[in-house]
């Protein structure tokens, strides 16, 4: 495993952090694993040096937490670990995320977005989930729109200085609503943003365009999720998996073909498929390997089920691309509609 700062904080994280969203229950999405593999996957992951543990309180409505501390208390030292969890939705079984199909259900006041009232008492139903007395990075899941940035940046400088909280990070938004945060932050002397945790891969590379400069030129580290493309970068999915084809994953992620699914896209997976191969790589390694090289990214949240995906994460790690390698990989990409803020 290979460390390094999260931006300009002196916070090390593993290049690889792994994604805890993907155990919990069932009943939340159809393709969620349960706490029994969740052992396996983490164990491993600390055996191959992870040290991020990345989960949000909505995830299961709450169950994901709960799972990530319980696995982290058997297998790694508290010291060593970086745990983040993330603020802003709903934490209710019904509530599957701003981008789900079909109704959702009604949200009662005050049980979410950023206002002083829901951080407060949401660090603490986190650190209660968690079984930890504090959370090394927590980070705001959207920008809210209802709520004054001065408020937010005030209520979360104050669980740092309470001590629930070291470093304080941010997930997908628009830009300038980003650094009106931090210069909210800055006015006020309190602390600011480390990471951006951000929807960025091959078949998705908007955020080069304003975002990834912005958090390069500020010393912010850029955590990118979603780095196969909620896996249809491996290269197994079919413009069918919309009709119910595929595996359980490919067959009932509405969002990844809600994003991922267009002519355009296939042809991003093609040309990656004909470059690992040529490599004698995975689509997976290799797609990894191109996110891991990518100017401002200190680490890549890995979403696993097993432990072998684990593995061929950190072997991207060793892979070093050519100009023309990564030429290839980029040439068939065509703009996406901006996406994931929601």
């Amino acid at each position: 495993m290979k460390y390094v700062n999260l931006g300009a904080s002196g916070l090390k994280v593993s290049r690889i952090a792994l994604g805890m969203m993907t155990f919990g229950s069932a009943e939340w999405r159809p393709w969620i694993r349960d706490e029994a593999t969740a052992r396996e996957v983490v164990k491993r992951a600390v055996e191959l040096g992870v040290n991020v543990f990345d989960t949000a309180d909505m995830y299961s409505a709450g169950l994901s937490e709960e799972i990530t501390g319980r696995v982290l208390r058997e297998f790694a030292r508290r010291d060593e670990i970086v745990v983040a969890t993330k603020v802003f939705f709903p934490v209710m079984k019904g509530y599957q995320g701003g981008n789900a199909r079909g109704p959702q259900p009604v949200i009662p006041p005050n049980v979410s977005g950023l206002s002083r009232k829901h951080i407060v008492e949401a660090v603490d139903a986190s650190l209660k989930r968690l079984g930890m007395d504090y959370i090394d990075l927590y980070q705001v899941h959207r920008f809210d729109k209802a709520t004054p940035v001065e408020e937010t940046m005030d209520a979360l400088d104050s669980l740092v200085r309470a001590g629930k909280v070291r470093y304080l990070g941010a997930s997908s938004m628009w830009t300038w609503q980003f650094a009106k945060m931090q210069r909210a932050a800055e006015r006020a002397g309190g602390a600011r943003f480390t990471s951006m945790q951000d929807h960025y891969n091959l078949a998705y590379r908007e955020e080069e365009r304003e975002m990834i400069p912005y958090c390069r030129d500020t010393g912010v580290g850029v955590m990118p999720w979603s780095p196969l493309a909620r896996g249809f970068l491996a290269g197994n999915r079919k413009r069918e998996d919309m009709q119910g084809g595929g595996d359980s994953r490919a067959a009932t992620d509405e969002q990844a073909q809600k994003y991922y699914y267009r002519d355009a896209d296939f042809d991003v997976v093609e040309a990656l498929t004909a470059r690992a191969k040529l490599l004698g790589l995975s689509n997976a390694t290799l797609a990894y390997a191109w996110l891991l090289q990518r100017p401002g990214v200190s680490s890549i949240l890995v979403g696993a089920s097993k432990a072998w995906q684990l593995e061929e994460a950190v072997k991207a790690l060793e892979v070093t691309l050519m100009a023309e390698d990564a030429a290839a990989l980029e040439a068939p990409y065509q703009p996406h509609a901006v996406m994931g803020h929601t």
